[in-house]
């Protein structure tokens, strides 16, 4: 594979995510680094397109279509001969991993289905079935980028693999929900609204504030699961991953929780010195666990395909 796009993947997840910077380099496998920057540049440069680039629905709509064909044409064996550098990283990821890569090539049809999806409804409600669908996906996109990068030739058990991802997307979008509005994606049910006659800005409403606690105590159960599958595996580096995405949206919910469930436009820095403190914090903590558990350590099982235990 070319290294030019790897640097320029490697220069979009820089831009746009320090932690997740930070996180690829020292965690994911050594031969899979170039990898899983092009696996988050990529996306997170059709997701600003999508967000704040396109000016159009059209646009929308028929930049995400190309992508959707790209990522189809690539896995059935073709390489486009018009692709942009941005469009050069997802055919240079893919190409290396077309044949032994499910985990991999099942995070990128999630992302790409969830991407389209965006692209078409901005500015429309959406349903209680499509907003499960939603938080499914990407938590279950997430976990799978995850266990392909870090620990690639382990076996993860099936077993409640992906309640800390779906937790997290249930708290991203809280934590997002009224930047979100005003940006024409309104994730709180259509249904909801109707029955008690709410715009998606009412969020002082007390049925509005029932409807956050039930999905912020249904985070905080998912958590609790995901930290549990956590602490069962073998392999620090994803327990340490693992812990670090779920510390990302804890402090989310406590802020919710004392809010009394009316949610803020703005829960603070993500960037700043605390939160690198936070992730020392929890690594130390996390590492602690590993090195002491209270219950042993499930055996280290390897496969050469990680996803498996999961057909």
């Amino acid at each position: 594979m070319t290294s030019r796009s790897s640097q320029l993947a490697r220069s979009l997840t820089w831009a746009a995510s320090k932690q997740s910077y930070i996180t690829a380099g020292l965690m994911v496998d050594r031969k899979l680094v170039d990898d899983a920057f092009r696996a988050y540049g990529y996306f997170r440069w059709v997701d600003d397109f999508i967000d704040v680039e396109a000016r159009s629905k059209e646009d929308r709509t028929s930049f995400a279509a190309r992508q959707k064909e790209i990522i189809e044409a690539l896995y059935g064996g073709d390489r486009p001969a018009d692709l942009t550098p941005e469009e050069e990283i997802i055919a240079d990821l893919i190409c290396k991993h077309r044949e032994n890569g499910a985990g991999l090539r099942s995070y990128i049809s999630k992302m790409m289905a969830i991407l389209v999806f965006d692209a078409n409804r901005r500015g429309s409600l959406i349903s209680g079935e499509e907003l499960k669908w939603y938080s499914e996906a990407l938590g279950t996109s997430v976990i799978d980028a995850i266990t392909f990068f870090v620990g690639n030739d382990r076996l993860y058990p099936r077993t409640d693999r992906y309640a800390a991802g779906i937790a997290a997307h249930i708290a991203h979008m809280l934590r997002d929900m009224r930047d979100d509005i005003s940006d024409g994606f309104v994730n709180i049910p259509r249904e909801f609204l109707q029955q008690h006659e709410l715009g998606p800005e009412d969020v002082a409403h007390p049925a509005y504030r029932s409807w956050v606690r039930e999905r912020v105590d249904r985070a905080r159960q998912l958590f609790d699961i995901g930290k549990r599958y956590l602490d069962r595996l073998s392999l620090l580096r994803v327990k340490v991953v693992g812990y670090w995405y779920c510390a990302r949206f804890d402090k989310v919910l406590e802020a919710i929780e004392s809010d009394q469930y009316v949610l803020r436009k703005d829960y603070g820095s993500r960037h700043g010195i605390t939160n690198w403190l936070r992730m020392a914090s929890v690594a130390t903590a996390t590492t602690f666990r590993h090195v002491w558990p209270r219950k042993p350590l499930e055996p280290p099982q390897r496969t050469t395909d990680n996803l498996e235990d999961s057909q």
